[in-house]
């Protein structure tokens, strides 16, 4: 038997807690192959299997803590999976059933994931915790993962409604790592900081401009889109140099100011908010900010970013307005001193030269901490983003 350890997941993390079981004892895994997702209270990564054969025990279930190095798994290398049991779930996929014989107990840890679920789910990127079980010895069935995509849909059925017994009932689930480090988080920057938000509205014409002339060419030499973000980095980093009080941090009773910019960059995923850090932003093109940013989000949605990448940063950009969002406060995170809040672009009236034209207006929020930062240069940061913004010339000529 081969042992599968817990992996050094960083420097100062000697605890994870077990996530989704990707493969089930009995199953064959090549090597390489992703077994389980471990968590952090920074990230969820994927411990792959350290050689190919049989996955013969799972020590830990999903939600059990393990120490770095402890053993979680075994597996045999070498050989097949039983063709009993592929067998057995051939014909339980055929007839739509399966087999009783497994304990109720065990099913209820760990359950069976038949083949043509288990591929629905990596279709739809959920995992087998995600959905219902309700085949025999709580085995997971195509259908159970349909009904739950219809459900998440709003598709769902009259026939599906819960009966009115159900309509209040209430279920704990224990917060994850992750979520339980953005809870933790946030309320240590509303205690520990003295937070305000100052806004502002620019005008989107002229990067949009930008962004249609050149954007087909763009791509096609470099490989990824030209979007929003890195004119806005680009921006930051401009308006960070004017103002750097912005670009530092509290450190005991000093400020700590930093000749660097390692702007961290919100994401979204479905275990909650990550903010991969950009290293170095100040010399790179606008083309490897965006191909940065594009590999942050695909790994961030595949659980493959590393701890190392959400550490530091000394200043944050959060586009809510992907999600619609058309006026927020952002909450900044410590140590540093602002983030930026982008949101939706929309149609407005505005007054240009007297007369009223329909524009792309996007508001910006900085919030900032104001033991480093005073307001008359929180107003001139965000003045700052709003000229770079609306003459994004002036970013290539540095005026």
């Amino acid at each position: 038997m081969t042992d599968v350890k817990v992996p050094s997941v960083g420097e100062s993390i000697s605890e994870v807690f077990i996530g989704a079981w990707l493969r089930q004892p009995g199953d064959r895994v090549e090597k390489d192959e992703a077994l389980v997702e471990i968590e952090t209270d920074k990230a969820t990564l994927e411990v792959p299997a350290v050689e190919a054969g049989v996955l013969r025990e799972v020590l830990k279930k999903q939600g059990d803590s393990a120490e770095v190095g402890e053993v979680i798994a075994r597996i045999e290398a070498g050989t097949e999976a039983s063709p009993e049991a592929g067998a057995e779930e051939d014909e339980a996929e055929a007839s739509g059933d399966a087999p009783a014989e497994e304990p109720a107990e065990q099913a209820a840890d760990k359950p069976t994931v038949m083949p043509a679920a288990r591929r629905l789910l990596e279709e739809h990127d959920l995992s087998a915790s995600d959905v219902a079980a309700t085949g025999p010895g709580g085995r997971l069935l195509k259908e159970d993962v349909q009904r739950h995509l219809d459900g998440s849909s709003g598709g769902a059925s009259a026939t599906d409604l819960p009966a009115a017994s159900d309509a209040r009932r209430e279920e704990a689930v224990p917060m994850s790592p992750l979520r339980r480090t953005i809870a933790r988080r946030l309320v240590e920057a509303q205690q520990t900081a003295a937070l305000l938000t100052t806004f502002n509205e620019v005008d989107m014409s002229e990067v949009m401009a930008l962004r249609g002339a050149y954007k087909d060419a763009f791509e096609k030499r470099y490989g990824v889109r030209l979007g929003f973000m890195s004119f806005f980095v680009k921006a930051s980093i401009d308006a960070l140099k004017t103002i750097p009080q912005l670009n530092a941090e509290i450190r005991g009773e000093s400020i700590v100011y930093k000749d660097y910019y390692d702007v961290a960059v919100a994401v979204s995923t479905k275990k909650g908010l990550v903010t991969p850090v950009v290293r170095n932003a100040e010399a790179l093109s606008f083309a490897e900010i965006e191909s940065t940013i594009a590999d942050f989000g695909q790994r961030a949605q595949q659980n493959k970013l590393t701890p190392d990448e959400l550490q530091g940063g000394t200043f944050t950009i959060s586009n809510g307005g992907v999600f619609g969002s058309l006026m927020s406060t952002p909450i900044v995170n410590p140590p540093q001193s602002g983030v930026l809040g982008m949101h939706t672009i929309q149609q407005r009236p505005v007054a240009i030269d007297g007369r009223v034209e329909i524009r792309p207006m996007m508001y910006l929020a900085l919030t900032y901490d104001h033991r480093v930062v005073d307001g008359r240069e929180a107003v001139t940061f965000l003045k700052r983003i709003k000229d770079a913004i609306e003459q994004p010339a002036r970013m290539l000529i540095e005026v």
